[in-house]
């Protein structure tokens, strides 16, 4: 379901980038943040799993980016886009951590 998430939130991401205006692209990608955040937050309340609590905090991390970036009418600058990739890999990472406990555990359980 985590892995979903990022899916649907990534085609979300580029649909915006290709088809919302760019006045409207900001506020755009801190509601699709807001909503990754939120199903990470969900996933992590009913599974209780430390690498969904990890994604959700830095889904967090994200939003708040986007938001600083917002609010103070900033251009995406170097820093954003270091900030954002680096943000962006830690969630993967921390869903393919995840995916991979959760292999081993039914791969255990099955024996």
């Amino acid at each position: 379901m985590g892995s979903l998430a990022v899916l649907l939130g990534a085609l979300a991401v580029m649909i915006t980038h290709k088809l919302a205006p760019e006045g409207v692209q900001s506020v755009v990608l801190l509601v699709i943040d807001a909503a990754l955040a939120v199903a990470f937050l969900l996933l992590a309340m009913r599974f209780v799993s430390q690498w969904l609590g990890v994604a959700m905090l830095l889904q967090a991390v994200q939003f708040s980016l986007h938001a600083y970036y917002l609010v103070v009418e900033k251009p995406h600058d170097y820093l954003y886009r270091s900030v954002n990739n680096i943000n962006t890999i830690g969630v993967l990472l921390a869903v393919l951590v995840g995916t991979l406990l959760a292999w081993r555990r039914n791969a255990r359980a099955a024996k």
